[in-house]
């Protein structure tokens, strides 16, 4: 518009004979629109002939041009309707082509989640007909026959025992059914120093709870061949809730322990993994975190005396007891030596027994049972038998199974046990007290225990 001023100036100016009488007027038309008009009276005329004349449409024409003009170097802000309309088509194709792109996306997307819905549902009929298929099987026999000569001779360095070389074929898992019988109650009268099949758990007897999170798993125990510098009276214990656990705790007596007053504290060199430590003629023996090594550490020089891999065990959470724990590897001390209970690919997650050499860690002899280790709650060996206990939580549940090494015999029973703390993560055989210790839920309990008579061969 300061161009149109301009030009109109610059024309008065070129007819200075008339500039005094000139007139300059601005207003808007009929349709809205600023409009400029100037009047100048001619010199020799009097009265115009027509209105309008030539001259006026010219000018007319002239400032409609320069108004264009204008819009177009102050980049169309007074732009015509036609330029407005270009540009809303213009956003709207762009629209179209991003809406249009993500519909694609959403479309392949779908394509994508019906394949794998596909593919749930295929999977879904396999397992239905699958267990359609073991339904209708027929259930293995609860006794399998297995030859008294199965127990494997091995040095536990040429052919490791537990996985590589069994002498007989893999019987089927062992369906345990018993029904739960009336049994006495131990009768502190009766000979109990012999080495027969167990006949009844007396109630619990709680000696401590422990003090705070890291104690809700654990494990307690007693030395049955103590070595000096400490007695066979002393006590240990093991918290095993925690990332670093590797502290070993030691009382003078089971009162010392009632009252939570350890005399000694050992920081052992490697973290221990799960609840599964025993004690045997002076040596803490305990499976390594995250490893299937087992570790013997001296007590009176408080160093590693030993450290073996057990061939094949299965490890951190691949075959643990029923409640977890990465219960895989269970040692345990009975009036035969040292034992370890855990499981190996080749067993298939059943149960295997391994005696061990107390000095060089040696696997001596395996057995392998028919009873899935993840089926029960815990086991524990007297006698060189090995029993499991069916449920951890249940306050009133029952030892469910015995196999004995000595025959390589295995058979369901029902001998009623109690988790009076209804959390039962470690039961063993303390063969010091010829009692079972367990660690339920913070509580550190003890049963008694009563032995059939040994039958004579």
């Amino acid at each position: 518009m300061f161009l149109l001023l301009s030009l109109c100036m610059c024309g008065l100016l070129l007819r200075g004979d008339a500039q005094d009488r000139a007139a300059l007027w601005r207003g808007n038309d009929r349709s809205g629109r600023c409009q400029y008009t100037f009047t100048v009276p001619s010199p020799v005329e009097a009265s115009c002939p027509q209105t309008g004349g030539p001259e006026v449409e010219g000018l007319k024409a002239r400032l409609n041009l320069l108004e264009v003009l204008v819009s177009r170097l102050t980049g169309g802000e007074t732009g015509s309707p036609q330029g407005a309309a270009a540009r809303a088509q213009s956003g709207l194709q762009e629209a179209l082509t991003r809406v249009t792109g993500e519909r694609n996306l959403l479309q392949g997307e779908k394509e994508r989640l019906e394949k794998e819905l596909g593919g749930l549902q295929r999977r879904m009929e396999e397992m239905r007909r699958e267990t359609e298929r073991l339904r209708n099987r027929p259930c293995p026999p609860q006794t399998p026959v297995v030859p008294p000569s199965s127990p494997l001779q091995d040095s536990g360095l040429t052919r490791p025992a537990g996985d590589s070389a069994w002498q007989y074929g893999s019987p089927g898992f062992q369906e345990l059914r018993a029904e739960v019988t009336e049994v006495p109650a131990p009768d502190a009268s009766e000979d109990n120093t012999g080495c027969g099949e167990l006949v009844s758990v007396a109630e619990p007897v709680t000696h401590r709870k422990a003090d705070n999170i890291a104690g809700k798993y654990g494990v307690w125990m007693q030395d049955p061949e103590a070595v000096s510098p400490y007695g066979p009276n002393m006590v240990w214990r093991i918290d095993t809730i925690g990332s670093d656990v590797r502290q070993l705790f030691g009382y003078d007596d089971m009162e010392q322990l009632s009252k939570g007053f350890p005399s000694k504290v050992l920081v052992l060199p490697e973290l221990v993994e799960s609840t599964g430590a025993t004690l045997y003629r002076g040596s803490l023996y305990y499976q390594r975190r995250r490893s299937r090594s087992i570790i013997r550490f001296d007590l009176a020089s408080e160093t590693t005396a030993a450290r073996r891999d057990l061939p094949h065990a299965g490890f951190h959470g691949q075959y643990p007891y029923s409640w977890g724990g990465y219960t895989d590897i269970d040692l345990s001390v009975d009036e035969n030596g040292l034992w370890a209970v855990y499981s190996t690919s080749k067993a298939k997650g059943a149960i295997v027994i391994s005696q061990l050499d107390p000095h060089s860690l040696e696997v001596k002899r395996s057995w392998e049972t028919n009873i899935r280790k993840n089926s029960v709650a815990n086991s524990f060996i007297i006698c060189g038998k090995l029993y499991t206990v069916a449920s951890y939580t249940a306050p009133d549940t029952i030892i469910n199974y015995v196999y004995d090494t000595e025959t390589s015999q295995g058979k369901p029973i029902a001998i009623p046990f109690r988790n009076k703390y209804r959390y039962n993560s470690m039961i063993d055989y303390n063969l010091a007290q010829r009692k079972l210790f367990a660690w339920d839920n913070f509580h550190m309990v003890s049963y008694d225990i009563r032995l059939g008579r040994q039958q004579a061969n």
